[in-house]
């Protein structure tokens, strides 16, 4: 009888996973996974759960500061379109979780050899209409710590493709600064969104100190 409900928990769990997905990755197993990842950050990390507003079609490169090894699952949670995220080839090869970042179609980037196949993986995929993400401080950075200068690769991704950039911040997350305990807290997790913007070349200095500003969560809250 216990294992006949425990089986008839797991296969509630697993249909209310797949209710709560909001995206389509064209892939049963994965959009079970993000809804199971949603339910995650919504009951356990506080996340509000409304959708984080995309367009609903066309190429769009969504940008936020990095404070947890969390951020990207919380990203996941609230986009209603799959993700593309750029992440250190490092860290894309780690044992076990390879097989994952593939089948979401994470873009590792070598940044000891050659970065430059990253960035064309990903202007490739705004060119098809994909949205890709970006963490423009390059590593894992504490609110109180000083701005370092942000990687310009997602202005550059914005006006070669002619995208929006979509800024947001991160807030409310336990135990900033690490990649896994975040993972193990609960917490009152937030994300604001900032209004798009749009660049060309010649604007793209304005377009990284706006970000900047967007991402530290020195404009005030729309």
């Amino acid at each position: 009888m216990i294992y006949g409900l425990l089986v008839l928990g797991l296969i509630g769990l697993l249909l209310l996973a797949k209710r709560q997905a909001i995206a389509d990755w064209q892939h049963p197993l994965i959009n079970i996974l993000m809804g199971l990842n949603r339910l995650y950050c919504r009951y356990f990390h506080g996340l509000d759960g409304v959708p984080l507003g995309l367009p609903r079609q066309g190429a769009a490169i969504v940008v936020a500061n990095h404070i947890s090894g969390l951020d990207p699952l919380l990203l996941l949670a609230v986009s209603p379109r799959p993700l593309r995220f750029l992440m250190a080839a490092e860290e894309y090869h780690r044992f076990g979780l390879c097989w994952l970042f593939r089948a979401v179609g994470c873009i590792p980037v070598d940044r000891q050899g050659k970065p430059e196949q990253a960035f064309k993986a990903a202007l490739q995929a705004m060119r098809e209409g994909e949205v890709v993400a970006i963490f423009p401080q390059g590593k894992i950075h504490l609110p109180d710590e000083p701005m370092p200068r942000l990687k310009s690769g997602a202005v550059r991704l914005a006006y070669l493709s002619e995208s929006m950039v979509i800024p947001l911040h991160i807030s409310g997350v336990k135990a900033q600064g690490d990649v896994f305990l975040p993972l193990l807290l609960p917490a009152r997790a937030t994300i604001k969104r900032y209004p798009s913007l749009s660049t060309d070349k010649q604007q793209s200095g304005m377009a990284l100190q706006r970000i900047a500003d967007c991402i530290s969560g020195a404009v005030p809250t729309p």
